[in-house]
């Protein structure tokens, strides 16, 4: 057996996954196995049939159907919540009970309120929680990061981002357009990568208002515009349209000097535009787009580093996508999810357009 770490007096970090479903097979589940000094000990999900296929196809020790017995078990040393944001909460608070570090998925509640109840939780027992932002640590954003901080682009004057996605009708179905599971629509899934790489690369949003509007058959929102300024002083604005007629995923960085342009969610390589001249710079995604995230946090367990995703970051962005989505819902400082007058004050009496289909 190697020698323990002396300052954590751990020989590897031995996870176990809650919830292993379609992100853990490539992005996550593979990471934590591949990780230097981690291993991939124990996976659970509700079906039986479905762990055990899991814990067969990628070799993992043991499997559960129950998250209590995951938690719990004594070989488990740090736990991975890769359900849907609306369980994040309960199981966050369960793992913070039993001592044992945590890994959440993005986004990482339904609202800043659960948040701030998961980071307490975590600060009180002085145990780490992280969330699994992963562009964090990926090369293309620690270019991006570099060539901003080196001065390239001379002094960054403003951000702006806009994701265009095509009208899905038939998308109410996914548990991501389903408020109780997700705390909202896309903006929270999709919207959030982009929040928290512009809080990474330009520092934290101390100011910020936004708004959003419906377009289709689903009930959450699906157009969304935010506004607002960084504490380095970049004035910046975002928009998401998830029921358009093309796609588009572009932000673009202005300085005095440069322009910088790349995507949040393709791997083709940045754009540094000074005049005529455009240089570009590939930096391809990893196979398995978690594993640098995951390695901070491993290291960081083991005592030689830090993990740049934590539960502080990603509150952070959930504060700002609450602010945008506040109106919308009539206030997220509570279980709107559950209130019988959610939907009428999200959307038919914010949208009157939408009235014609409720009158149908």
């Amino acid at each position: 057996m190697p020698e323990k770490n002396p300052e954590s007096g751990r020989n590897m970090i031995r996870w176990g996954i809650i919830g292993c479903g379609n992100v853990c097979e490539v992005k996550g589940g593979p990471a934590f196995a591949k990780a230097k000094d981690s291993a991939l000990v124990a996976v659970m999900r509700r079906k039986r049939e479905l762990a055990r296929d899991y814990a067969k196809r990628h070799n993992v020790p043991r499997w559960y159907d129950d998250a209590e017995k995951l938690i719990d078990d004594p070989d488990v040393d740090a736990v991975c919540i890769a359900t849907p944001p609306g369980s994040h909460k309960a199981y966050a608070l369960r793992v913070a009970q039993a001592g044992k570090p945590c890994w959440v998925e993005k986004p990482m509640a339904r609202s800043f309120r659960e948040c701030h109840e998961m980071i307490e939780a975590f600060r009180a027992k002085s145990i780490p929680l992280f969330v699994a932002y992963y562009r964090r640590r990926l090369p293309r954003f620690l270019k991006a990061k570099e060539l901003i901080e080196s001065g390239r682009l001379g002094t960054v004057t403003g951000v702006t981002y806009r994701m265009t996605r095509l009208h899905r009708p038939e998308a109410g179905k996914e548990w991501r357009l389903q408020p109780v599971e997700s705390g909202g629509g896309l903006l929270l899934d999709v919207g959030s990568h982009t929040l928290d790489i512009l809080d990474f690369l330009l520092g934290r949003f101390v100011e910020y208002s936004g708004s959003a509007s419906n377009f289709s058959d689903n009930v959450v929102e699906d157009a969304v515009s935010i506004q607002f300024r960084t504490e380095r002083g970049v004035i910046g604005s975002a928009q998401w349209n998830f029921a358009g007629s093309w796609r588009e995923d572009l932000i673009t960085f202005d300085g005095t000097q440069a322009r910088l342009e790349m995507s949040t969610f393709g791997n083709e390589p940045l754009k540094l535009v000074k005049g005529d001249k455009v240089e570009t710079f590939d930096h391809p995604n990893p196979p398995h787009v978690q594993q640098p995230l995951i390695q901070s946090a491993v290291d960081q367990l083991m005592g030689r580093g830090e993990c740049p995703s934590t539960g502080e970051s990603a509150a952070r962005t959930s504060r700002v996508m609450d602010a945008a989505l506040s109106a919308y819902y009539g206030g997220r400082d509570d279980d709107f999810w559950n209130r019988p007058d959610t939907w009428a004050r999200g959307k038919w009496l914010v949208l009157p357009l939408s009235r014609k289909r409720l009158e149908r």
